[in-house]
């Protein structure tokens, strides 16, 4: 009969809980730099781990919002990307509403605009 090993018995040592941190307000806005180390800081894992995170977040968006994806992207309980696609719109008259002189408005080519929607979560913060 064979004996089973010892070691693996013993589980992986957990890391320790990283300790809650302050994060206070900024005087200015934040660089790439101070958000990755803070974010690194507060999770316990290392700021490359932490842009490996943004890295894969903006692949996921933008394969979301592309022509063969959904178009919309929710960051959970923070906010909503939305591509909303724009058909081209043809030249056309019409009546400048400041002066209410007939001018000629342009026309604009086929375009993607895209839109960031604040969610429950996040204006609960700002209030």
């Amino acid at each position: 009969m064979a004996r089973k090993n010892a070691s693996a018995k013993r589980k992986a040592a957990a890391k320790p809980a990283p300790k809650a941190i302050k994060i206070s307000a900024a005087s200015k806005q934040r660089s790439k730099g101070e958000v990755l180390g803070t974010i690194a800081e507060a999770v316990g894992i290392s700021r490359k781990e932490v842009a490996g995170v943004f890295d894969t977040m903006g692949k996921m968006i933008a394969a979301d919002l592309s022509r063969s994806g959904p178009g919309v992207f929710a960051v959970p309980g923070m906010m909503k990307v939305i591509a909303k696609r724009l058909p081209a719109t043809k030249e056309r008259k019409g009546i400048n509403p400041f002066t209410k002189e007939p001018t000629v408005f342009k026309a604009k080519p086929a375009r993607t605009v895209v839109k960031v929607r604040p969610l429950k979560g996040l204006k609960a913060m700002v209030k």
